[in-house]
């Protein structure tokens, strides 16, 4: 649980100097250490396509590059509550497809569309917290067998029930969420946002923020403390299927078809963001704003990479270098720390 000293305030004495905002800002900022070497990479990485690529600079390309990360960020948010509870939902994609599809069946039966969309949301929560949540966290099964289960599961059962036909969707309130702009800023943008500050407020300012660092840092402690680990667990897994549901909502309206094919790389991609955003292979450590740094530089190295030329699959090599040298980078700090430790 030496982890959740990454959260807590610097001390400093009392004082009318010390306000609010200052407490916060040191919180925010002692808490982004492990994300600062994928901030220095992203800041590189815009200046290299910038320099090389004079339209990577162009509005409309930025807000294209934001707009096609907006699903990876969204469901990268939800991997980042598991990962830091030191486990991994390998069936996000699969969640955020069904869900998708579900979504669709229920327009083309003309359910009204505030409707169908909270459907779509419990939905997707529901499969996360019943299904991935109470077998890892009430029956402590193992969380990669789970999720591997369950997304090879509800893969099928899409299948199935779509007998690998689409569904194309018309819905004017589904098309405005995920295509429309709203005071010059496209929908998955402020979707994206509300998000990332939900989970910010969880993560930072909430009793149950606090138990998903303990559980993911020893969870055999957590229990001794008081936490109810089988509780947060369940919670951390709900939260995936929530950002699942919400992905699958986004695709469906951005290309106006509820389509039963998941994308298998989807989850390596999400747990790629969360890494480089400085989270742990042990659990406990990271958190939200490095996620969204791990996915600005998945976004940006994609962006720069299409508009240099170069074929996608250089995105994949160089992702996975880089992924490779982060988990490298965690286990030398974790023997850093031991060391420091034992002398």
């Amino acid at each position: 649980m030496s982890q959740l000293t990454d959260l807590e305030p610097v001390a400093t004495e009392p004082g009318p100097q010390s306000s609010r905002g200052a407490r916060v800002g040191r919180r925010i900022w002692n808490s982004s250490r492990r994300a600062r070497p994928v901030l220095a990479v992203d800041v590189v990485l815009v200046l290299v396509f910038a320099v090389t690529q004079p339209m990577f600079l162009d509005r409309d390309n930025l807000l294209n590059l934001l707009v096609s990360t907006s699903v990876l960020a969204v469901i990268s948010i939800g991997q980042t509550f598991v990962l830091l509870g030191g486990a991994a939902d390998l069936s996000v994609s699969a969640i955020a497809t069904l869900s998708g599809y579900l979504l669709g069946k229920a327009l083309a039966a003309h359910v009204p569309a505030g409707l169908a969309l909270a459907a779509t949301l419990l939905f997707g929560t529901a499969l996360g917290a019943v299904v991935n949540g109470f077998l890892v966290g009430r029956l402590r099964l193992s969380f990669l067998v789970v999720t591997l289960a369950s997304m090879t599961a509800f893969t099928g059962a899409v299948n199935l029930w779509s007998d690998t036909k689409s569904v194309f969707v018309t819905d004017d309130v589904v098309a405005a969420i995920a295509r429309d702009d709203f005071f010059g800023v496209p929908a998955p943008l402020w979707v994206t946002g509300l998000v990332i500050l939900v989970a910010a407020y969880i993560q930072n300012f909430t009793m149950y923020g606090r138990d998903i660092y303990a559980v993911g840092g020893n969870q055999a402690a957590a229990r001794l403390s008081g936490i109810r680990v089988e509780r947060v667990v369940i919670g951390i897994f709900a939260w995936a299927g929530l950002c699942s549901a919400i992905g699958g909502l986004l695709v469906v309206g951005q290309i106006g078809v509820a389509s039963p094919t998941v994308d298998a790389n989807l989850p390596l991609m999400t747990i790629a963001a969360v890494f480089l955003g400085g989270a742990s292979l042990a659990g406990g450590a990271g958190g939200v704003g490095g996620t969204v740094l791990g996915v600005v530089f998945l976004g940006v190295l994609q962006n720069g990479l299409s508009l240099a030329g170069i074929p996608s699959f250089w995105q994949q090599v160089l992702t996975g270098a880089i992924l490779v040298l982060a988990v490298l980078g965690d286990r030398l700090s974790g023997k850093r720390l031991r060391l420091r430790r034992t002398t």
